[in-house]
């Protein structure tokens, strides 16, 4: 989980920075975390304690290159989806383990009436943080959660 959710969003970073940094017309970054990734969630067990943690990461690499990258002009953000109709959720092993422990599924409930947002939203969502709309946003966390983080 740290592997694949952490260390490779921060080797994926590392290899774009030069180029970047080189072109000198500064750019944009954005990282996918989950809301996983700003809230205590994914339970007790050794998968979800290692995704939250990955998540959590996500956040602390966001921060650190938002800073470190402001001086090229290069903005550093994270988004922070809940539920996403795409194969990762909707799938036979995620709802087993969804009704193995039903107040897990009553935890991760959002606060819109949807069970899930659709990828385009979350695409629409950083099509925002890269564009020149956003052009003075660095070092945030979006949400785009329908309302899944203020509920806690």
């Amino acid at each position: 989980m740290i592997d694949v959710n952490l260390t490779g969003v921060f080797n994926t970073v590392e290899i774009a920075i030069p180029s970047m940094i080189e072109r000198g017309a500064g750019g944009a970054i954005v990282l996918t975390s989950s809301t996983a990734g700003i809230n205590g969630v994914g339970g007790p067990s050794r998968g979800g304690l290692g995704y939250t943690a990955s998540k959590h990461g996500v956040v602390g690499l966001m921060r650190s290159y938002a800073n470190a990258l402001a001086p090229h002009r290069i903005r550093v953000n994270s988004v922070h989806p809940t539920g996403v109709n795409t194969p990762m959720v909707v799938n036979d092993v995620m709802q087993q383990w969804l009704a193995a422990d039903p107040s897990v599924a009553d935890a991760m409930t959002n606060a819109l009436p949807v069970d899930m947002v659709e990828p385009v939203d979350i695409s629409n969502a950083i099509l925002w943080l890269v564009s020149d709309d956003a052009r003075y946003v660095t070092g945030v966390t979006l949400p785009v959660d329908a309302g899944f983080t203020n509920k806690k």
